[in-house]
């Protein structure tokens, strides 16, 4: 990240569609359920990608990060993918 260029922060959210199997979600949910907390209905997993562009704009940001995604970050067949601004960087 350069000093003086705006950052720009996307995050990108890609999670199985429904209908896909998801062995981890259901893992989880069954290894929950041995710990004690039976109440856990449904697991989903979900990755998140934080994306940072600097010198860009928010839409150009936008667009880089769907052009990510279609290329690298999420397979459209079995992925359901939401883009949306990424919340400030909160500094201690």
């Amino acid at each position: 990240m350069s000093t003086g260029s705006a950052v720009v922060r996307v995050e990108v959210r890609v999670e199985l569609k429904p209908g896909v199997l998801d062995a981890e979600a259901l893992s989880i949910e069954k290894s929950l359920g041995l710990l004690g907390l039976p109440s856990v209905r449904h697991v989903t997993t979900a990755r998140i990608y934080d994306l940072e562009f600097s010198g860009v704009s928010a839409g150009e940001a936008r667009r880089l990060a769907e052009t990510a995604v279609d290329r690298l970050l999420a397979n459209p067949v079995i992925h359901r993918v939401t883009i949306r601004p990424a919340e400030p960087l909160v500094s201690p």
